[in-house]
């Protein structure tokens, strides 16, 4: 990879095809979990392999390439939350006023049953889910972000986020077994 990363320093389209290549499925998958669609998750990619590559003199080499990248298309998901976020207020009143409660729930329990889910089932349910919810357990599951940095990061509180957080592990599972079905093994 290091070879690549050197070719696309200097411009060379077929270092930046191959980087492309390899890439492409992992983040792809990573832009599909932000959006409500594949059409919204090929524009945030789209994006995102532009800015790489214009951008490749800031890899210090410091941690994983492919992390470098994984998060450039997070921040590309966050930003396009934010821009519908602000877009949904200007509009006034088109938001849906759960998307943003600050009431936090009892957590559910959770029943001891198990459930086969296919990724592209998951990651269907997840599509279904509100920017908000579908935002906020993005950072927090996949991310590892903790309440409060999902907080400052959108612009929400924390009794928002663990809100929000809480509403899409429910919707989730109601999509799911809706849509899918409960497997007992």
């Amino acid at each position: 990879m290091q070879q690549l990363i050197e070719g696309c320093l200097r411009g060379d389209r077929k270092s930046q095809q191959a980087v492309y290549k390899a890439l492409y499925g992992k983040m792809k998958a990573v832009c599909l979990r932000y959006t409500k669609d594949t059409d919204q998750a090929m524009d945030v990619l789209q994006e995102g392999f532009i800015k790489v590559f214009q951008n490749m003199e800031r890899y210090s080499g410091a941690g994983s390439f492919e992390g470098w990248v994984r998060r450039i298309m997070v921040n590309l998901s966050i930003d396009r939350f934010r821009k519908q976020k602000n877009d949904l207020i200007l509009l006034n009143g088109t938001m849906n006023e759960n998307d943003w409660s600050d009431d936090v729930e009892e957590e559910e329990t959770v029943e001891e049953a198990y459930y086969d889910f296919k990724p592209n089932q998951i990651i269907e349910a997840m599509q279904q889910l509100s920017p908000a919810y579908r935002t906020v357990f993005n950072l927090y599951v996949f991310e590892n972000y903790t309440h409060q940095d999902i907080a400052d990061a959108l612009g929400i509180s924390v009794g928002t986020s663990k809100s929000n957080f809480a509403k899409a592990k429910r919707n989730m599972k109601k999509i799911l077994l809706k849509n899918y079905g409960k497997t007992d093994e």
